[in-house]
């Protein structure tokens, strides 16, 4: 990210008191108007900032004006430096606004923009992150990129950008189009004709690959900074249930643990910060992103059922606790994000004032301090700069309790009480800013989280708000044509939805079916996929494209594929679409599921750690994958019990009475509860118990 891209890791630690402040006796710009946290927060810079709109992008093609595309989002650290910095110095604003049509794009709300532009961005330099300035011709082609500039830098290359356009038009017009025949070229599909084959050593082959860049002593991968990979813990979780490979057993609990003992986790409130910059996952970059704790619930979930281990109930506890406490909203859903910074004393904007502490802080407040101090490491482990600390662990409660003499209830007890203390004191602080939008892929990611906490720890408090989730969904982002918008803010639905939008839903309105039986929800996730497949299929290439087809054209059109931070929208699809496929008896969908995974897999075998979930559907294809249908009064019983073991290679569809699901149909008889064990529409004999059933998947 940034700070791989531009700046050294030891600057982190001196730039650290940037404000945001706003002159409200300023003239307002353009942002005024707009709804997004982080355009507002630059709507009283001095630098004229229009919003993405059809409006901006003619005026600079009318005017002949290059364009200042810049692109964040409202908790990025980084962004505020370079807003406080540049863009509220008023010659830097002078420059931009009489040079240039300067457009402010909120990456959270316009990721269709922030794709392009980032990957303009890497073919220039070959990197990138946030903040993205980009400066482009008046219609959209990139001419120059970069991150974070100094105010120095900045300025400079606003003058030699805007001199040369002025005097050699010519040259970078040219230059702007061999760039931009880069990025529609850059991560082109093209369509593998050869026969969809996929084998057992392709999986071994990818797993050796991976296992190359595992950290085995601190958990995730090799190197600093740390971003928590859900997603490739997700596949190795998978990869060890089939292969029983107790390396990666040990390197998946060893990321688990080492994740939750760090201060990327907030051992007061809960909740992960988006990554660490060191690499034991001491010290996070503090901003906290509800998609990253969505999908670290799923993943600790999953794990729990493997190893049972209360570690990772503790934290999924943490998480939950923390997005209901921090970004709840009123109507079910969840805001997007808490800013890094936050007020200190001198009401200026720092980074992790509102997480650290000082050691005078701690003494004064913790009777035994000592003992404090020692179990979460306030001491060299945990200093962070200046005299801050950031509260760590590097040993279990038992562990400790052993070398303390002290019982389990003891220590238990004694947590509680500091964290109860800690809670109270930091919240006398100023919070740390919210970005109180609601976008329809986090919360289905949070959705899917809920599901997967709910069968781990059959709460019901964890179902009921699953379902509150996606009640708002279906009623506030799910428009009457059958296609998703993207962004809620202040009661208003709005955007067109992406892939990445139609994606997460699908996914998770499959898994709210499994666990509530509700078949509105199996049926809505295919009538959204068959919408999906209208607005976003490219036959062409058998892949997804980002944006629908009734979006405004950009510069290019792109195809997503590689799993970050979240999976790619194109492996969720394929895998969805191998459900739906199954659950549906629909061979087209199966096709097209197989037609995707196809295409890639030289480049999933190449470089596994970017198509992590893309292994998980090769693995179906591979592996047994089990049809489970459970029918008669006690389903909903039965497919809890299912729930209680790790079983990634099933799907489930269950009802308490007759139903006309293909995989349900004609198979309830009155008075008995009866499970079939499926492969392909195939069924065994019924099964009347549930272990014999587990039995069969697990030897198979």
């Amino acid at each position: 990210m940034f700070m791989k891209a531009r700046i050294s890791l030891y600057l982190l630690c001196f730039i650290l008191c940037f404000a945001c402040s706003k002159n409200g006796s300023k003239k307002g710009n353009d942002l005024v108007n707009e709804t997004s946290p982080y355009l507002l927060q630059h709507a009283y810079n001095p630098v004229n900032w229009k919003a993405w709109n059809e409006s901006s992008l003619e005026e600079a093609k009318e005017q002949n004006k290059l364009i200042v595309i810049s692109i964040g989002y409202a908790s990025c650290h980084w962004c505020h430096v370079m807003e406080e910095e540049s863009f509220e110095n008023d010659s830097i604003a002078r420059i931009m606004n009489d040079n240039f049509i300067n457009i402010k794009v909120d990456r959270e709300e316009r990721p269709d923009v922030d794709k392009v532009y980032m990957n303009a961005v890497q073919l220039m330099t070959g990197k990138g992150g946030w903040p993205l300035n980009c400066i482009t011709l008046p219609d959209g082609r990139p001419v120059f990129g970069g991150t974070y500039f100094t105010k120095n830098q900045w300025s400079k290359i606003l003058e030699d950008v805007s001199n040369l356009y002025k005097e050699n038009p010519q040259k970078v017009e040219e230059y702007a189009q061999r760039v931009t025949e880069g990025i529609q070229t850059s991560e082109l599909i093209t369509l593998n004709k050869e026969e969809a084959v996929f084998k057992n050593k392709e999986i071994i082959s990818a797993i050796t690959l991976t296992k190359e860049q595992l950290d085995t002593i601190n958990g995730g991968f090799k190197g600093a900074p740390k971003f928590p990979m859900s997603n490739t813990l997700d596949y190795l979780l998978r990869y060890q249930h089939h292969y029983n490979d107790p390396k990666i057993f040990k390197y998946i609990k060893t990321s688990l643990t080492k994740m939750a003992y760090g201060g990327i986790y907030d051992q007061i409130g809960g909740g992960f910060s988006r990554y660490s910059v060191d690499e034991r996952w001491h010290i996070p970059h503090f901003e906290k992103m509800l998609y990253d704790n969505a999908q670290l619930v799923s993943i600790y979930s999953k794990a729990y059922l493997q190893d049972k281990n209360e570690l990772y109930k503790n934290v999924v506890e943490g998480i939950l606790g923390f997005v209901n406490e921090e970004l709840s909203a009123n109507n079910g859903a969840f805001y997007s994000s808490l800013d890094a910074d936050s007020k200190n004393e001198n009401d200026e904007l720092e980074e992790g004032v509102f997480y650290s502490w000082t050691k005078q802080e701690l003494k004064n407040l913790i009777k035994d301090y000592e003992l404090f101090a020692n179990y979460y490491n306030v001491n060299t482990t945990g200093f962070w700069e200046k005299d801050l600390y950031v509260l760590i662990r590097n040993q279990s409660n038992a562990e400790f309790a052993k070398k303390n003499k002290l019982t389990k209830k003891e220590l238990k007890s004694k947590i509680a009480n500091w964290k109860s203390i800690l809670s109270i004191e930091r919240n006398k602080r100023k919070k740390p800013n919210l970005d109180d939008k609601i976008l329809t892929s986090w919360n289905a990611l949070m959705l899917q989280g809920y599901v997967d906490a709910y069968k781990a720890f059959d709460q019901k408090e964890y179902l009921d708000k699953a379902v509150k989730i996606a009640e708002f969904l279906l009623q506030k982002q799910l428009r009457s044509d059958g296609g998703l918008n993207r962004n809620f803010k202040n009661g208003k639905s709005t955007i067109n939805g992406y892939a990445e939008d139609y994606a997460t839903v699908i996914q998770a309105f499959i898994s709210l079916h499994e666990i509530t039986l509700d078949e509105k929800w199996l049926i809505l996730s295919k009538e959204i996929m068959e919408y999906t497949i209208i607005h976003f299929y490219d036959s062409t290439s058998g892949m997804f494209f980002y944006t629908s087809k009734d979006d405004p054209n950009l510069i290019a059109r792109k195809t997503e594929v590689i799993d970050g931070v979240i999976s790619s929208s194109n492996s969720i699809i394929g895998n969805s679409l191998f459900k739906l496929g199954h659950y549906f008896y629909d061979k087209k969908m199966t096709q097209i599921s197989k037609q995707m995974l196809n295409n890639l897999k030289v480049e999933i075998i190449k470089n596994p750690l970017g198509y992590s979930n893309w292994l998980h559907l090769m693995m179906n294809f591979t592996q047994p994958f089990y049809e489970v249908a459970v029918v008669g009064e006690n389903a909903n019983t039965i497919t809890k019990e299912l729930y209680k073991s790790y079983l990634p290679n099933i799907l489930i569809s269950a009802s308490n009475k007759d139903s006309e699901l293909p995989l349900l149909e004609f198979k309830y008889i009155d008075g008995k509860t009866l499970i079939y064990v499926c492969v392909n529409g195939t069924c065994k004999l019924p099964l009347a118990d549930i272990s014999e059933a587990v039995k069969n998947i697990k030897r198979n």
